[in-house]
């Protein structure tokens, strides 16, 4: 029968256990010594060796012949352990035996004193899932045990283990692996099986593995099992479902890009082939951060990567992003990877988490408006933009070349009369034809309520003064009905129209319109009437 090779590859001496030498030292140098404590508790994540230490530790303290602190796996206490056949050592799922009565029946058979070893040895896993009552039962046992009794309790949640256990333990924390020494134990592990084993697949599983030596395992026995000849990083990312760094990295520089089109196609196409979302977010979350690291520390940084992408592709994508926008874009996918637990439908989630990376105007709060101003001062400070085209303003002649206005005071007739100038009969008045030109085209685009008042006997007058067309209304009534933006507007558009030149349109009542002509103090004081909040700020 074919066995996991996580388990025919379990540990059975401290010197195999891969990665944790403090742990394994001490414990080799109190069974030399003798100084062995009566209870121990193995804290850390998943798959760093806290069961394999515990039960090499069972046979270590009942091992007729222990080298340097290590058991000899040949006597008959090591081999009856190893088998699961000795009744004195037992291993207890405390996930499954998590009630304060299984803890009392421990209790009860622990006062025996063991029947085929020296000492009787309770390893509880997942210590953390008893019962606070449970706990209680515990307590006194482990507090005051007999001598030949000794707990190991092992579990990854230390937080939830009350305090009055935790004193009465020696604890040992077990550390996540180095991705170095996963690999060198897959390496191992592939030449003793006759596994081909490529080394950018070696690594690519290391770093999966997530600092659990367990894991990393069981990923080679399935990716080996799914190929016909060697190992291969594309094999392992299409035997796990992963994007791939390269594929990541791509979808990466697109959103740097803010090209949304060309991630909408990197991302539906690694779909069409089967890639799971979970992981894929997951890889560029690990890539975002893996940048946010290159880019708060670019030299400390590189030992500190997960190695979702290759040193190269990370430095070329470090300088597309700013920090505040690394920040935003891993919170967008942590957000939208925790939201699939209890999504419908996890394509659209993250089709739309893609658009939310591509455009962060997409996004008001807080995080997405820094984003956008970090990237715009990044943008400013680095010069690498071109500054928009002036607008070309047409000439202005000087005031002593320009033609005197129709309005000017004391101008010539010949002036007046002069090509280029618009016939006035007199400053003050439009231009002959003009009114009759204005009315008509009017009449067409303003509100049904203010064209009974525009004709050329009606009730409201033009006046025309410079580059100001001033229409006067003989009443307040007929002014608050041809004031409107929708008058006003379309007259100013018409006149400027007809007349070459800009002009501006305002109305009045009839009696308060300016008066023309004056000298310059008089001007001026208009001038300081009509502008007195520009006057009150000079003075200011």
């Amino acid at each position: 029968m074919y066995q996991a090779l996580y388990r025919k590859y379990r540990p059975q001496t401290f010197d195999d256990v891969v990665g944790q030498l403090p742990v394994t030292q001490t414990l080799k140098t109190q069974l030399q010594t003798g100084k062995l404590s009566h209870a121990y508790l193995f804290t850390g994540t998943r798959g760093t060796g806290k069961t394999s230490c515990a039960k090499i530790l069972s046979k270590a303290v009942n091992c007729l012949d222990p080298h340097d602190g290590n058991p000899c796996n040949c006597c008959s206490a090591c081999k009856s352990i190893d088998s699961g056949a000795c009744l004195d050592v037992l291993e207890i799922d405390a996930a499954s035996n998590n009630g304060v009565d299984h803890v009392r029946m421990l209790r009860d058979d622990a006062v025996y004193t063991p029947s085929e070893v020296r000492k009787r040895v309770y390893i509880i896993d997942e210590v953390h899932m008893l019962s606070m009552a449970a706990f209680n039962a515990l307590l006194k046992i482990i507090e005051e045990p007999p001598e030949h009794l000794m707990f190991i309790l092992a579990t990854t949640e230390l937080h939830k283990v009350p305090a009055t256990i935790l004193s009465r333990c020696q604890r040992f924390s077990f550390r996540r692996l180095l991705q170095e020494d996963i690999a060198s134990r897959l390496n191992y592990i592939a030449y003793e099986e006759g596994i081909e084993l490529e080394a950018e697949a070696c690594r690519l599983l290391a770093r999966l593995a997530d600092g659990g030596l367990r894991d990393g395992v069981s990923l080679l026995d399935q990716c080996a099992s799914a190929a016909a000849a060697g190992v291969t990083a594309e094999l392992v990312y299409n035997t796990l479902g992963l994007a791939g760094d390269k594929r990541t990295a791509q979808l990466m520089d697109a959103v740097s890009r803010k090209d949304a089109r060309t991630a909408l196609e990197l991302f539906s196409g690694l779909y069409a082939r089967g890639k799971d979302l979970a992981a894929m977010l997951d890889e560029l979350t690990a890539l975002s951060r893996d940048l946010l690291i290159l880019k708060t520390a670019p030299k400390s940084g590189l030992t500190m990567l997960s190695g979702v992408a290759t040193d190269q592709e990370a430095m070329a994508l470090v300088d597309k992003f700013t920090a505040a926008e690394l920040l935003r874009i891993t919170s967008v996918l942590q957000e939208t990877a925790s939201g699939f637990l209890k999504s419908a439908n996890r394509r659209v989630d993250s089709e739309l988490c893609i658009l939310r990376l591509c455009d962060p105007a997409l996004d008001l709060d807080a995080k997405s408006l820094n984003a956008r101003l970090s990237k715009l001062e990044d943008t400013i400070a680095s010069g690498n933009f071109a500054p928009a085209a002036p607008i070309k303003q047409q000439a202005q002649p000087d005031d002593d070349d320009r033609p005197p206005l129709p309005d000017d005071d004391n101008v010539p007739p010949e002036v007046l009369d002069a090509p280029g100038v618009a016939p006035m009969q007199k400053p003050g008045e439009a231009p002959t034809g003009f009114w009759a030109d204005l009315v008509a085209k009017l009449k067409a685009e303003i509100p049904n309520k203010a064209k009974g008042f525009f004709s050329v006997e009606g009730p409201v007058k033009p006046q025309l003064e410079g580059d100001m067309l001033v229409l006067i209304a003989e009443t307040d009534f007929v002014k608050n009905v041809v004031d409107i933006p929708e008058v006003l507007e379309p007259a100013a558009r018409i006149a400027s129209a007809l007349l070459g030149r800009a002009i501006r349109v305002r109305c009045t009542k009839k009696g308060q319109q300016r008066r023309t002509g004056g000298d310059g103090f008089d001007s001026l004081i208009r001038f300081g009437q009509e502008h007195a909040d520009i006057v009150k700020f000079i003075d200011e």
